[in-house]
């Protein structure tokens, strides 16, 4: 059996409670399921965007394209997520310009 530290997300409830007791702003990788759960900001990949990609490269294989001739993407865009609750809890202000620049806020 594997070990709960084995688990980057097993312990994130207790990374979050800890950080909004101690007034702590996180930042995380994902989407913006994380930052309903507290997070104050989360910027992820548009998983849609890698999912058609996937599918695309997965094509040229299947019609006989050498993986190894393929060549490596990224993403192209990046989701901002910001969430208020979690900003007036920290007593912070967001800069309009950063609410501006995201793809979702959440009050």
């Amino acid at each position: 059996p594997r070990c709960q530290h084995d688990n980057p997300g097993a312990q994130r409830e207790r990374i979050i409670t800890f950080a909004m007791e101690c007034k702590l702003p996180t930042i995380w990788p994902g989407p913006a399921l994380l930052a309903r759960e507290g997070r104050l900001i989360t910027c992820s990949n548009n998983g849609d965007e890698v999912a058609r990609r996937t599918g695309a490269l997965v094509d040229k294989i299947l019609k006989g394209a050498k993986p190894g001739d393929l060549p490596v993407e990224q993403p192209t865009k990046n989701g901002l997520v910001i969430t208020l609750k979690t900003a007036r809890a920290l007593g912070l202000a967001i800069p309009q310009s950063l609410l501006l620049r995201a793809d979702q806020v959440i009050e």
